[in-house]
């Protein structure tokens, strides 16, 4: 439930709650390599939080510290108000949090519709025996999770291509499945890790209107990393700016985009 009383509404009518997520002092080093250097930031319920900077910057690095891939040698990460405890990839999606990644990963040999399903498997609770037999929990399981990838599928419009291979389709239709495998996790954050990155104009158009629906009917927490700054402006609630792993600007995208330093570091020139 949103936190009423740390809630805002934005200028376009959403409410955006109080702090889903917490990073404070996070420190992460790869031998002598500090990749990140001490970066607080916070996610709010309900918003769309950009992470932005140029290559190399610690952007992944930061995600893959979220979703529990890697574990910062100093600093804390908080989730609805409590510490997480060191956690491996599974355990954090199983509060919550589902991700894509900047190169799909996908299994490609795969229908669409069982690349989805794959997305349910923190959902999946029954025994071996009463799966084999599906009768009882095992039947009761899989009938809910099958009525969550249809609506999945519904909403993502790829209804022609749920029997498909996804190794027979095009690299924007294959992007959209990997949103849809995530989706299936009805996760309370989602990690996007450049949605857009290889697809041209209208793909990216496509992209950005599910990432607003995935936010507004299913009030889903959003954080992304993304290069294409209009898709960013366009999109974003508020933008943590990193580099060299630092941070050097938060807010929203008018006074990130109005920062002297993000623009020197990375923006080259303010967009209007």
């Amino acid at each position: 439930m949103k936190d009423s009383i740390d809630s805002h509404v934005t200028a376009d009518g959403r409410t955006i709650g109080g702090v889903l997520m917490e990073m404070r002092d996070i420190t992460l080093r790869f031998g002598g390599v500090v990749a990140i250097k001490g970066i607080s930031f916070d996610i709010r319920e309900g918003e769309i939080r950009a992470i932005i900077g140029p290559n190399g910057a610690g952007k992944s690095s930061m995600l893959n510290v979220i979703s529990g891939f890697y574990h910062p040698q100093e600093g804390d990460v908080f989730f609805r108000g409590e510490k997480r405890p060191t956690m491996r990839p599974y355990e954090v999606a199983r509060m919550g949090i589902a991700r894509t990644f900047q190169n799909i990963a996908l299994f490609e040999g795969m229908s669409v519709l069982d690349n989805i399903m794959t997305g349910r498997l923190t959902h999946m609770n029954s025994g071996i025996l009463s799966q084999a037999l599906w009768w009882g929990r095992a039947q009761k399981e899989e009938t809910a999770n099958r009525e969550v990838i249809e609506k999945v599928i519904d909403f993502l419009e790829i209804q022609s291509i749920r029997k498909t291979p996804v190794g027979r389709l095009p690299y924007g239709l294959k992007k959209r499945v990997e949103l849809g495998r995530a989706l299936a996790a009805e996760p309370k954050l989602l990690l996007l890790d450049e949605p857009m990155a290889g697809m041209n104009v209208e793909e990216k158009e496509d992209m950005s209107r599910f990432i607003l629906d995935v936010n507004d009917e299913f009030g889903t927490t959003i954080a992304l990393i993304e290069h294409d700054m209009g898709v960013v402006m366009d999109l974003s609630d508020r933008v943590v700016v990193m580099d060299y792993g630092k941070k050097i600007g938060d807010g929203t995208p008018d006074e990130v985009r109005n920062n002297q330093q993000v623009i020197d570091a990375y923006l080259g020139v303010a967009h209007d």
